[in-house]
Parts: C-alpha cells; structure tokens; sequence
C-alpha cells in the first residue's frame, strides 16, 4: 500500500523498492494506523534523503513471537554524530531546512513510538557500503 501510494515520488526520483521475504500471512495485532505510519515515514524519509536513483529494500521474518524487519537504502546515509538523535521528536539532521522543505522533525519519532507500543525495538545505523538501515521488531 506504501509503495503503491509513494510511486510517483518514487518515479520522479528514479528509485527502485525491492521487498523480500514479506507475504500475505503476515499479520499482526496492533494499531493499522501506527502499523501504517512505520512504513510511510520510513519511505518518505528515503525518498526526502537517500539521493535520486537509490534503492529501498524492505525485508522481513519471522523470529519468534515477533516479525523482524531490516528497512535500508543505498544512499548517503546520516552523519554519525548525528544517528543517536534521530528518533528524538523534533530532531532534524539538516538544521538550515525549512519546515517546507525538511518537515518537522516528527517522523522517525512517530516511527519509534509505533513500533515500542506494539511490543518491539528499533535502531538505525548507516551501511559499511553506503546507505542507511533501519531494524525493527512488531510483535505478532
């Protein structure tokens, strides 16, 4: 449903999904809405900073009572002084973007809360090659 809705944005920057892994069985308990917004700000979050023609891949298993997910793109990731912070509401790494331009800060915050109330955990970190990653846990 992301991707679908995301794909003119994805055309226009020229840049590919790749999901793995992922099926109609998955299900979980939770919140559509909060379950929905994990994936969206993830997206838009590439899709804003990753870089034109790079590629978002989403995968996902089963381990346990939980789905595990790894969300990463190829692009320039975030300066690593900066990873700690960025689930912190109203963190932005480019200071000098406006709200227009950058948003408000809120995603990756939203993005964290989401996947805590629905029994998982969640961390970032930039990519030896490039790139950033973002794993995270839902419970079932």
């Amino acid at each position: 449903e992301v991707i679908n809705e995301s794909q003119a944005a994805l055309t226009e920057r020229e840049m590919t999904v790749e999901t793995r892994n992922l099926h109609e069985r998955m299900s979980i308990n939770g919140n559509y809405s909060l379950l929905y917004s994990i994936f969206r700000n993830l997206t838009d979050n590439a899709i804003a900073y990753a870089g034109e023609e790079t590629t978002i891949t989403l995968e996902g298993k089963e381990v346990g009572n939980k789905w595990h997910f790894i969300f990463r793109d190829n692009g320039q990731g975030v300066p690593q002084e900066h990873l700690a912070r960025i689930f912190e509401r109203f963190y932005r790494v480019d200071k000098g973007r406006s709200r227009k331009m950058g948003g408000t800060g809120l995603g990756l915050a939203i993005v964290k809360n989401s996947v805590l109330l629905h029994g998982g955990t969640i961390r970032a970190a930039n990519l030896p090659e490039g790139g950033l990653k973002f794993e995270f846990t839902i419970k079932k």
